[in-house]
């Protein structure tokens, strides 16, 4: 049984405080007392899933005002099933709270019967009798929560409670051996990578989000709170980050609730698992009672990847907000096959970009097409289209209309990301779709040309901390929706790339200065792992450290920067870079 679904309900309850006058409504139906012509109340309550509504009910009968988001949350039930309800119920009201008015209550209560359905029952949860022992991390958790950044409604950002993500970390530790164990958070704006590394300290915990604001959140948590909580930016649709592939023992998903985020997250998580025959995956899904297609198109992209269901626990997570959804979304515990990775495999490129069921990139939002700034319905921008030619770029990278510069060489932005290109081109042409403007930072440090230029599907956002971010290597300038990246010399270009090196910290040569050539060296290695870069360029230095001691300083110094390239560095770490660089060069000389 889960009481923490019902702690929220009384928030509307009147403590005598609101006087008011209250406003009866009978939602335009002629509502009577007696127990004659209520067929659609009684059309409600009768059959196998009518427990929802006679729960709705008999709260709503208990005397206490509600709110439509307190009754949604207590029953786990839509909010258009709620509002089904409401319309036969005749309440009065005060503000946005509402309860029958006495005569209707009565009548209610009458025709529940004698077996009102009294107590909240939460079918399947194998954890909620722990929670009663966690109260000192449910109240953590709030805090954390509270404190953290406003969902995204573009990502489909809605906060799990404090209570559910406890009760996953308790699930993961009843279900699973963890000590030593890996775990993989596929997108975490419910904070679940804090509550697992808070009640099992044994756990290796990452996490992989699109979300700037949230991986520096968890980041400064877990530095605060002593976790150890890993974080990496990854726009899944461009492909997991390559430190994580093959990494984790378990991993964990709240993806958007369509079949193509549903499909494209847990098929991430499935690459992100290193023992496929042990390894399990946690989804969190729900849909209301009143849409079971939608949920069997969702268990059909499930199907589709070879996943075996191992449990399904109903309701197990609940939300602020969500309403549609009735607050509420199932666990799922599911275990790949052998046929997994095959699926896993042909089907990751197929994936659409648009995942979610709001902004640009919504499952229902209307195509742009790379190199237009204007959706396809609008017509084509001649300027726009012609202006790759006019650029002459020696690759195009991203989706491009066919008749933009045919004989010229292409890539896919997931592979422009995942490996460095062959060639080396003086100017670079990227297409980048509205919505994935996140992505544009890693896109440009990815490529090693002269010139880049963006061509983008929507705007280019905060120019200046774009700028300020990639202004070791570009300098970066924007006319509307194109971008142009132009890369700075090499700090003490001019000179051999050994002599730069040599002078940079014992002949006259400031830190600062040695600063910047190691910093804009890591970044023009952006494909490589940014700790192995950084200790080649300390041994590097007249009287440097040895491999071992070297490895030593850049770990203390930067404890994040284990096995992680650039492109997988949040932000928030791309702006640490040059402190803990500066940082590593005072703890060469204070060895030497």
């Amino acid at each position: 049984m889960d009481q923490g679904r019902y702690q929220g309900a009384g928030h509307g309850t009147d403590h005598g405080t609101d006087r008011s006058p209250d406003r009866r409504e009978d939602h335009g139906r002629d509502h009577r007392t007696d127990l004659g012509g209520r067929e659609a109340l009684r059309e409600l309550l009768s059959g196998v899933d009518a427990r929802r509504f006679r729960l709705a009910l008999t709260l709503l009968c208990d005397g206490r005002w509600w709110t439509l988001a307190d009754l949604v949350r207590a029953t786990a039930t839509s909010r258009r099933g709620v509002e089904a309800l409401l319309r036969e119920v005749a309440t009065e009201r005060s503000g946005e709270r509402f309860r029958p008015v006495p005569e209707e209550a009565r009548a209610c209560r009458e025709l529940l019967g004698d077996e009102p359905v009294t107590a909240p029952v939460l079918p399947a949860d194998p954890v909620g009798h722990l929670l009663p022992h966690h109260t000192e991390s449910v109240e953590l958790m709030e805090r954390l929560i509270a404190g953290a950044p406003r969902g995204l409604h573009v990502l489909d950002h809605v906060a799990a409670t404090p209570e559910t993500v406890v009760r996953r970390a308790l699930l993961l530790g009843a279900r699973f051996w963890l000590p030593g164990a890996r775990l993989l958070c596929v997108g975490d704006h419910d904070l679940t990578s804090l509550a697992v590394a808070l009640l099992h300290p044994d756990v290796e915990v990452t996490v992989v989000d699109i979300d700037e604001r949230i991986l520096a959140y968890i980041g400064e948590q877990a530095a605060r709170l002593g976790l150890d909580v890993r974080t990496r930016w990854a726009d899944l649709r461009l492909g997991l980050p390559p430190s994580v592939h093959d990494h984790a023992d378990l991993a964990i998903t709240d993806p958007p609730y369509t079949p193509e985020g549903i499909g494209l997250f847990v098929a991430r998580a499935c690459e992100g698992l290193r023992d496929v025959e042990q390894g399990r995956i946690l989804l969190a899904y729900g849909a209301s009672e009143r849409t079971p297609m939608l949920a069997l198109k969702v268990q059909n992209a499930l199907h589709d990847l070879n996943l075996a269901y191992e449990a399904m626990y109903p309701d197990f997570n609940q939300y602020f907000g969500a309403e549609a959804i009735g607050s509420a979304a199932d666990l799922y515990v599911l275990r790949p096959t052998t046929k997994t990775r095959p699926a896993v495999a042909a089907r990751t490129e197929r994936f659409a970009t648009a995942i979610y069921t709001q902004g640009p990139q919504a499952v229902e939002s209307r195509a742009v097409e790379p190199g237009r700034a204007e959706p396809l319905a609008a017509g084509p921008s001649a300027g726009t289209v012609d202006a790759p030619a006019e650029f002459a770029p020696g690759v195009l990278v991203g989706e491009w209309p066919k008749d933009v510069l045919p004989r010229v060489p292409r890539a896919r932005l997931s592979t422009w990301l995942a490996k460095p290109y062959a060639a080396a081109p003086e100017r670079v042409a990227i297409a980048v779709p509205a919505g994935l403007e996140g992505a544009l930072p890693r896109l440009l440090l990815a490529a090693r040309a002269h010139h880049v230029r963006a061509f983008l599907g929507g705007s280019p956002g905060d120019l200046a901390a774009l700028s300020e971010l990639l202004s070791p290597v570009y300098e970066v300038t924007a006319h509307g929706h194109v971008l142009d990246a132009v890369r700075r010399p090499r700090p003490g270009e001019g000179r051999s790339e050994d002599r730069s090196e040599d002078q940079g910290a014992g002949e006259g040569r400031d830190v600062d200065d040695a600063t910047d050539v190691i910093l804009r060296r890591i970044l023009d290695n952006a494909h490589g792992k940014l700790a192995n870069t950084w200790r080649e360029a300390l041994t590097r230095l007249p009287g440097g450290p040895t491999k071992k001691q070297a490895r030593s300083i850049v770990a203390a110094v930067a404890p994040w920067s284990a096995d992680v390239t650039p492109l997988e560095l949040p932000a928030h770490r791309l702006r640490e870079l040059r402190s803990a660089v500066s940082s590593s060069l005072r703890s060469v000389a204070g060895t030497a």
